[in-house]
């Protein structure tokens, strides 16, 4: 999820999340994610003509597919430090060939202020835990950083409060000796939904470590999405109707 914080925002993420979820993130649900990101938006980032612009970029998974699966340029906007720091790394490793065709940008989208350098956009396991305030400022940020005729391909946040609490548990990892482990309880609150993961790390003589962090989601339905998006220029994509996901495009102006 993006971005982990410890009290709901008012407006926008803060550069210091994910302080602790970092570290967790890459070895409990990295693999799961990878293997999503290629089937929701691997097809359509190998289309890429211009470049693709990777909203939320978090520790990669959507950034280093579209340096393999296209030969444009990738933006990535990440403006927590410590997911960033991952992506970097990753990165970092990289043949020189990809690693050039990549920047990273250390803000959120509308302060980067990108103009026109995409005609892909993905943004993936983000809206969530942006509150309206701030989803106002990244629709037309979106707008501004694709060219006409380009498509964005956005992960919608849940639809509806849950009717109870849901728990679910991050498969374990082993890491040498150590035991890697998390559990995710999302919590409705007031309009909100409160999503606490707890980590621990385990070795045979028992528990070495534990940490949590807190998500705040806002949910909205794909109506709702889909409005907002409309009021900025854009117009639903037909053939795209996976679950969870919102296809649109920003026709071309004449």
């Amino acid at each position: 999820m993006h971005p982990v914080i410890t009290r709901a925002p008012t407006a926008r993420p803060y550069p210091a999340s994910y302080a602790v979820t970092a570290e967790f993130y890459d070895i409990l649900q990295a693999d799961q994610d990878e293997k999503r990101v290629r089937h929701l938006y691997g097809r359509e980032v190998a289309k890429a003509r211009l470049g693709v612009l990777d909203i939320g970029a978090g520790t990669g998974r959507v950034t280093l597919m579209s340096l393999a699966e296209s030969q444009v340029d990738v933006h990535a906007v990440e403006p927590a430090r410590a997911m960033r720091t991952s992506l970097l790394t990753r990165l970092a490793a990289l043949p020189a060939q990809q690693r050039e065709r990549v920047t990273v940008h250390p803000h959120a989208l509308d302060e980067a202020a990108l103009s026109a350098v995409a005609d892909v956009a993905v943004c993936h396991n983000t809206v969530a835990c942006l509150p309206p305030a701030a989803r106002e400022v990244l629709w037309p940020a979106i707008g501004a950083a694709l060219v006409p005729g380009g498509s964005l391909f956005l992960q919608l946040p849940p639809a509806l409060l849950p009717a109870r609490d849901v728990v679910r548990l991050l498969p374990e990892k082993r890491v040498g000796e150590h035991l890697y482990g998390g559990r995710m309880t999302m919590t409705a609150t007031g309009y909100r939904i409160r999503t606490r993961v707890d980590y621990w790390v385990r070795s045979a003589k028992g528990v070495l470590r534990e940490h949590t962090e807190t998500f705040w989601m806002w949910p909205a339905s794909r109506a709702r999405i889909t409005g907002d998006l409309e009021r900025h220029g854009f117009v639903p994509l037909p053939g795209h109707d996976a679950p969870g996901l919102l296809a649109v495009t920003l026709p071309a102006r004449w």
